[in-house]
């Protein structure tokens, strides 16, 4: 075997095994009556919250973007961990986007995120990946609920690939071996649908902030 060879195993062997998320960031946002990616929120933006917890433990995002997207790619282009994938079919629905973002992870695992999902901590990705079921669907749980990020097998991929039309991620998931891992994070079920989630999550963290 050659030297160049061998160096590009290494290089695929890497990206196997890198800490790789899909993050989603392509609907309308419809029940908020405005575009909420970029509201504020901390020192940034619910986006920015969310990314920044994936980044804290991932070595790369492909962050699906939808409507608005330009404005999206002109915002994190340059981030050097960040790869923004473009779904021209965002209104067909939330699993166009995870199939989207599905096709450009070269990682034997990834992580499938939300991105109107700000209050969850990097803590969660953490614990998720240290578990030893590789080949399972680890689904981080607080206080006897499901929440989000998931963490996904490689048999995923070709579920989700090879989906007929009309699935949802559930389907997919219905398919897999599932785990449910503790986590001590409410945040794991803070997503930020409407103008009174907006309020409620902002007010829970605040508090959850003032307490810790």
């Amino acid at each position: 075997m050659t030297a160049a060879l061998v160096r590009k195993e290494g290089i695929n062997m890497r990206k196997q095994q890198a800490k790789q998320c899909v993050m989603l960031a392509a609907g309308l946002s419809s029940r908020m009556g405005k575009w909420k990616m970029m509201m504020p929120w901390g020192e940034g933006t619910i986006l920015d919250s969310a990314l920044a917890s994936a980044l804290a433990v991932c070595d790369r995002v492909v962050l699906v973007t939808g409507f608005r997207g330009d404005e999206l790619k002109a915002y994190y282009q340059d981030h050097p961990r960040i790869d923004i994938v473009h779904n021209a079919s965002f209104e067909d629905g939330m699993f166009s986007s995870v199939q989207r973002g599905a096709a450009a992870v070269t990682a034997d695992r990834f992580f499938l995120a939300l991105g109107d999902m700000p209050e969850v901590t990097p803590g969660v990705y953490r614990t998720l990946w240290a578990q030893s079921e590789r080949g399972a669907c680890l689904i981080p749980g607080y206080d006897r609920g499901k929440g989000h990020p998931v963490l996904l097998p490689q048999r995923a991929l070709a579920l989700i690939r090879n989906a007929p039309p009309g699935s949802t991620m559930k389907d997919v998931i219905r398919q897999l071996e599932t785990k449910v891992v503790p986590v001590n994070a409410q945040g794991i079920h803070w997503d930020v649908d409407t103008p009174v989630d907006y309020e409620r999550v902002g007010r829970l963290s605040r508090v959850e902030a003032a307490a810790g």
